[in-house]
């Protein structure tokens, strides 16, 4: 699958089949998140790869809609200084989200976004250090309806390109 068609095709995946990932497969999700363009090369992340289920289910309970990650095969929390300081962290992070995720894809892996509002109980279940911050997880498996991977685009879905882009002026 080459980029274009990953981000064609890529679309959010809450339900994970109970298969586990090859340590191989994990590793190159990471690595596509270590990879990851950052302003001013300060690559401001470090993650969290959670594979323990009591401990996917625990980070799951830290957001509203972080449900998925209970399900999942393994999670990543993306852990990273305070955005205050420098609004460009947030960006960064998500750029590293961006690129786990079409690996994942590419690889015919499933993810979901997950926004993490208990930040303090997130940091007593992962134990990351207090100067840092954790607002998102991923979660990564095995898709429990395997053709969501190639399914094509459902009609609808995005607004047109001509409702968003405004050329040389608004």
């Amino acid at each position: 699958m080459n980029v274009s068609d990953a981000i064609r095709l890529k679309r959010a995946v809450r339900k994970f089949s109970p298969e586990a990932l090859p340590e191989e497969i994990m590793l190159t999700i990471l690595n596509a998140g270590r990879r990851a363009q950052s302003s001013k090369n300060t690559q401001p992340w470090h993650f969290v790869a959670i594979t323990t289920k009591e401990i996917l289910k625990q980070l799951s309970e830290c957001g509203e809609w972080a449900g998925h990650l209970a399900g999942a095969a393994m999670g990543v929390a993306i852990v990273h200084p305070d955005p205050q300081a420098r609004f460009q962290i947030l960006f960064d992070i998500g750029q590293a989200a961006a690129y786990m995720q079409l690996a994942a894809w590419e690889l015919g892996i499933g993810s979901c976004l997950a926004t993490l509002y208990d930040e303090d109980r997130a940091r007593q279940v992962l134990g990351f250090p207090t100067d840092l911050h954790l607002r998102f997880a991923i979660s990564f498996g095995y898709p429990m309806e395997n053709e969501k991977i190639t399914a094509p685009p459902q009609k609808g879905g995005r607004r047109p390109l001509t409702e968003m882009v405004h050329w040389n002026q608004w």
